[in-house]
């Protein structure tokens, strides 16, 4: 699918979508608290459905309603088919040691740009938990032999992806021994194991942390069912509050503004660049301004590196942006896939390792591939909107965090042609 963007008068309201990553969160805590919980306003996109699918197939009955999922969690069963988890890293990892607590062989099954993304790390600390799992490269398939967890102490990385932890940490309350978590190097993405932690609490799990989030301590305990309330997505509404200080006056609604989600962050990062923004209870406006460049450390918000890079695009001067490397794990390189179509516009970008400096210019418009990933599909079709004569192809990848995007941006005075529905 391609989308064509022209010159925009952009201006209006909208309402952020429900974060994908609370709803995966809430949707694992579900399935392991034993009854009926509710999880309220959850997100429908193809990595939540990707997880509704595994779970159901190892016996976790979800029933959605209007607003609202009910599940009944506690008791697994050995699936009888693969647990496709699409391209949905979050789904893949998470149900890698779910499994472990799943009597019998779990095979979950990457999409070729998953397999392409880390997971040994996860199955090495799984391995050290008693936990029998490994990866078949040439299935892309992980193996998990599931129904003991021995638990006590496992080492692993902080900065390949904050997800290892998060799921180690969904597990923990059911290890034989209790378990240790220890972070061989640093947390990077530290927002998304409080998001973590913050979850299990609602769900009544007790999670002991040291301050610098490199160990962690889990007694034996057990879930109980909640009504879980799924908060607006903060890295979705990234793109529109960004639309806002580059083409026009927008407001966005269901935001909170004391959320745990790291690329809340944005608005700050925003006021620093000149644009106007207004935080409220529930909503942000942001408002045109000419950019300024910045200077700015993305280690705790890289799902913002793509948006930064676009805003920078076409400040005044050179924009500095570190913590970058982990951007290259994602659904693409996605450091690779800014250079290439910021110098297709027309834009100066220098690309090290742990660093991207984008002298901002006049960009011009250009066929952006997307790489199939919705975050380089969403922040380039902001910069469409600026200059025009803009293409994006692969569009239909947004579909991934924020189905509805192509039709929010049309609402808000977007030009935008889509070709190929």
């Amino acid at each position: 699918m391609r989308a064509s963007l022209g010159k925009s008068e952009i201006k209006g309201r909208a309402a952020a979508p429900s974060s994908k990553s609370y709803t995966l969160r809430g949707l694992m805590c579900t399935a392991l608290a034993r009854g009926e919980s509710e999880i309220i306003h959850p997100l429908s996109s193809d990595d939540t459905e990707a997880a509704t699918e595994a779970l159901g197939k190892i016996g976790v009955p979800i029933v959605p309603s209007q607003k609202s999922w009910r599940v009944v969690g506690g008791d697994f069963l050995q699936p009888k088919a693969e647990l496709f988890c699409r391209e949905s890293a979050a789904t893949l990892r998470f149900m890698t040691a779910i499994c472990s607590l799943v009597p019998g062989e779990c095979r979950l099954k990457a999409s070729p740009s998953l397999a392409a993304r880390p997971i040994r790390p996860l199955l090495q600390a799984l391995n050290q938990l008693g936990v029998d799992c490994h990866y078949e490269a040439e299935k892309t398939c992980v193996v998990v032999k599931g129904g003991r967890l021995r638990g006590e102490i496992t080492e692993l990385p902080g900065n390949i992806s904050s997800q290892f932890v998060s799921a180690l940490l969904l597990i923990a309350p059911f290890a034989e021994e209790g378990m240790i978590v220890r972070l061989t190097t640093p947390l990077e993405s530290r927002p998304y194991v409080l998001m973590t932690i913050e979850c299990l609490e609602t769900f009544g799990i007790k999670v002991n942390a040291s301050k610098d989030l490199r160990h962690f301590e889990v007694a034996r305990q057990s879930y109980r069912p909640a009504r879980y309330m799924v908060e607006g997505d903060w890295s979705s509404a990234s793109y529109l509050l960004a639309l806002g200080a580059l083409s026009g006056d927008i407001t966005v609604n269901n935001l909170n503004p004391k959320s745990l989600q790291g690329d809340k962050v944005l608005a700050h990062f925003l006021q620093d660049m000149g644009a106007s923004v207004t935080i409220k209870q529930n909503s942000v406006r942001v408002r045109k301004s000419r950019p300024k460049a910045i200077k700015a450390d993305l280690t705790d918000c890289i799902d913002l590196m793509p948006t930064m890079a676009i805003l920078a695009a076409v400040a005044d001067g050179p924009s500095e942006f570190t913590g970058i490397a982990r951007a290259r794990l994602k659904e693409s390189d996605r450091v690779a896939a800014v250079k290439e179509g910021l110098e297709r516009m027309g834009v100066k970008v220098v690309a090290e390792k742990n660093r991207l400096v984008i002298t901002g210019s006049k960009p011009h418009g250009a066929m952006i591939d997307s790489k199939d990933d919705h975050r380089i599909a969403m922040a380039f079709s902001l910069l469409g909107t600026v200059v025009g004569h803009t293409t994006i192809e692969g569009a239909e990848c947004v579909a991934k965090t924020y189905p509805g995007f192509w039709e929010t941006l049309k609402s808000l005075g977007g030009s935008v042609d889509i070709d190929g529905q």
